[in-house]
């Protein structure tokens, strides 16, 4: 990883971006969690870290056990309980189940629209976000993390999905906002450039109204704006 630099990966979309390309390497987890504490001491602030465990049946295929080194990594550098400021998120099911049973650190169901679990064929994330999929999840995991189009449709009426979540017992975080045309549904799209910026106002607060209890976005600035807007 140390070899590779960052580059803008949305180059169509992002031109602008692309003039950062190369320039920076990709920072690993350890360097993460000192930018974490080091801002945390310049602000006074506590600082959320959200890690994804990326295709740990591949890596685990390869003998390398990623969640292991995320839990032993965390642990290290004083991240063990409930209340501290950390979500850890997989597409997958198994290591998810697994370290429930190792930590108190809150745990994140990934879905999208479609497709399932890589380590769970012939299970489906649609099969997953049903009242008794949700119910079963509540076992080990603490929130669901799922594609927009799964909270609000494209009307952005709310599916039911956060209110059969939140019955569960499981908040649920929508991914990811994004304020291109592109990524917005027709009715938010302001003229035909693709990579142009539409209505990024309005689709935040879709996901608000819908019950949303986390959004990630591309656009942060956009997405403040518009949160302080509707205090």
């Amino acid at each position: 990883m140390r070899t590779l630099r960052a580059k803008e990966r949305l180059p169509k979309l992002r031109p602008a971006n692309t003039r950062f390309d190369g320039l920076y390497q990709v920072p690993t987890f350890a360097e993460v969690l000192g930018l974490v504490k080091a801002k945390e001491a310049e602000t006074g602030r506590r600082i959320g870290i959200y890690p994804e465990i990326k295709h740990p049946g591949w890596f685990s295929a390869q003998g390398i056990d990623t969640a292991s080194m995320l839990l032993t990594m965390l642990d290290a550098a004083g991240y063990r309980e409930a209340s501290d400021p950390v979500f850890i998120q997989s597409f997958e099911a198994g290591p998810l189940e697994a370290l429930r049973k190792r930590t108190k650190l809150r745990l994140v169901q990934l879905m999208s629209s479609e497709g399932g679990p890589a380590d769970r064929p012939g299970t489906t994330y649609a099969a997953m976000a049903k009242s008794t999929g949700l119910k079963a999840l509540a076992a080990h995991v603490d929130a669901i993390g799922v594609e927009a189009t799964m909270v609000v449709d494209a009307q952005l009426q709310p599916t039911g999905l956060v209110a059969l979540a939140h019955a569960a017992g499981l908040k649920v975080h929508t991914w990811t906002l994004r304020c291109e045309n592109a990524f917005l549904p027709p009715a938010l799209r302001i003229g035909t450039d693709p990579a142009a910026h539409g209505n990024c106002a309005a689709a935040w607060d879709a996901l608000v109204k819908a019950g949303v209890d986390g959004i990630f976005t591309d656009n942060p600035a956009q997405a403040q704006a518009a949160r302080i807007a509707k205090r």
